[in-house]
């Protein structure tokens, strides 16, 4: 793992960012002081209602059961399972265990789940027998000691009692392996421990508006943050739990009228996806009083037009390695929640590196990645995170991502960022989405190709059309898309992000 400074761990035990929790001991109290919560799942292939004590037995009839079978702490079990009840058993009893859990995106497919399975060892798994794209295939899990298939044989691990307490735990020790959900070619195993997820919970916890209302948690729990969100953060709170297991932005705002469910942001995409969606209606506006947008580029246009309809916007920037780095306050400066990333979160200090590259550390920071090259290469000596993100601070502290340097075009040795031709993109009538990548050129090494995701009913601009739209706007010429690609979707991470490694393959390809 990486190296963490003296100093550093002093001052985060002594401010009571770490502690000596374990998951396991916050879940413990959450539960136990809120058994009779509501925890749901809206689902047209497995629905189901109860409470966290009813979820809770479940939990813990597994972990009496998987003990039994000789798991205990430092193992790990990964699971691969949608929005489902089965998903909090698995991870809360794992938890009461003091094992590693190793959560899946639910749609990940062949490749990717052999890979994690082979990278992380686990001793248990469980997965979904059939569930869209899902599909259980046992000879990837062949020299898993223990698996179980959720509406098969998962039943089979519960022993008839439960188990008491908690399993005592290294807080110091590996609680997580959350795989990146693909913005890079290979996958990596980003590895949080009790003391920085822990510190990750109620950190996200203090800054979430008290008024936010019933929330429900579409993003995959198979995604990291999507699980901190749906079964950490609302124990520690003692709020409802409302699941979904597919983004449906139809059923969203049909939730919102009938179960007075709010939806409080994420990626812009389930945003804007509910507000462009055919139902949404005046009558939706008090269940999204706020948006915290992030997760992806957060393009002005998206945060000035939400504003404008009365919705509380704030952003926020973090990663997996790094999940909150910086966030506005909803009671923020309406110009810094629109058009800045915001302020370090407590603990947390950034600083920019001369090509503007964003550093970061603090309490949440992970520590470190399965291949131990890559925490070498990501981790310096002093504690800092090279987040590979491109910056800016402003006078008062606030940060804005203009780029990610692996999304800078260099053409003819002149470096456009890839956000700031979005954002002039996300202002062409009927455009909803778009992404700007690198494309080779001869002459040039690379140009800009812009592709776009349109408004339903909307006509597909000319390559001529965009030109003039950026002629008027003002922007350099050198920075004006060269190519228009039209997609009905883009490929599209856990937490929402477009994966432009597969869009640039799918241009090269095309």
């Amino acid at each position: 793992m990486r190296h963490i400074p003296t100093e550093l761990v002093t001052r985060y035990e002594q401010e009571g960012w770490w502690t000596n929790d374990t998951l396991g001991d916050m879940l413990g109290r959450g539960l136990a002081a809120a058994p009779d919560v509501e925890f749901r799942v809206h689902s047209a292939v497995r629905p189901w209602s109860g409470t966290f004590r009813d979820v809770e037995l479940v939990a813990r009839r597994l972990a009496a059961g998987l003990r039994a079978r000789g798991v205990g702490p430092g193992d790990v079990i990964a699971f691969q399972l949608p929005n489902w009840m089965e998903a909090a058993a698995v991870f809360w009893a794992s938890s009461f265990l003091g094992a590693t859990v190793v959560p899946i995106v639910h749609f990940y497919g062949r490749k990717e789940v052999g890979y994690i399975l082979e990278q992380t060892n686990p001793k248990v798994f469980v997965a979904v027998e059939r569930f869209g794209r899902a599909e259980f295939q046992p000879d990837l899990c062949k020299h898993v000691p223990i698996v179980g298939v959720v509406g098969r044989d998962f039943d089979d691990l519960l022993s008839d009692e439960p188990m008491e307490g908690i399993v005592a735990a290294d807080p110091d020790g590996a609680a997580l392996i959350a795989f990146t959900s693909g913005t890079t070619s290979a996958p990596k195993g980003v590895v949080h421990s009790h003391r920085t997820l822990g510190c990750e919970t109620r950190q996200l916890s203090a800054r979430y508006p008290a008024d936010r209302g019933k929330q429900l948690t579409a993003a995959p729990v198979g995604h990291f943050i999507g699980m901190v969100n749906a079964f950490l953060i609302p124990v520690i709170d003692g709020s409802p739990i409302n699941l979904a297991d597919v983004w449906d932005p139809g059923q969203a705002l049909a939730l919102m009228k009938s179960d007075g469910l709010t939806v409080g942001g994420g990626a812009t995409y389930f945003v804007t996806s509910l507000i462009d969606h055919p139902d949404f209606g005046e009558e939706h506006l008090p269940f999204m009083r706020y948006a915290g947008l992030g997760g992806s580029s957060v393009p002005a246009a998206v945060t000035t037009r939400l504003a404008k309809m009365g919705i509380c916007v704030f952003r926020a920037y973090g990663s997996s390695e790094h999940p909150s780095i910086t966030s506005s306050l909803t009671t923020a400066p309406e110009d810094k929640r629109l058009f800045t990333d915001g302020t370090p979160a407590p603990g947390v200090e950034i600083r920019l590196a001369e090509d503007g590259e964003i550093l970061s550390r603090g309490p949440d920071l992970c520590v470190g990645y399965t291949d131990p090259e890559l925490t070498a290469a990501a981790f310096d000596e002093d504690g800092w995170y090279h987040t590979g993100d491109i910056g800016v601070l402003d006078d008062d502290g606030y940060l804005t991502i203009t780029d990610r340097k692996s999304d800078m075009i260099i053409r003819g040795g002149e470096n456009i960022a890839a956000l700031e031709v979005e954002e002039v993109l996300l202002t062409v009538p009927g455009v909803a989405e778009a992404a700007v990548v690198a494309v080779p050129d001869d002459r040039l090494g690379e140009r800009a190709a812009a592709v776009l995701r349109l408004h339903e009913g909307a006509t597909m601009p000319t390559l001529d059309e965009i030109r003039d739209h950026f002629d008027r706007s003002g922007m350099a010429k050198q920075k004006w898309p060269e190519q228009l690609h039209r997609v009905d979707e883009f490929p599209r991470t856990a937490s929402g992000k477009v994966q432009k490694y597969l869009v640039r393959r799918s241009l090269r390809t095309s």
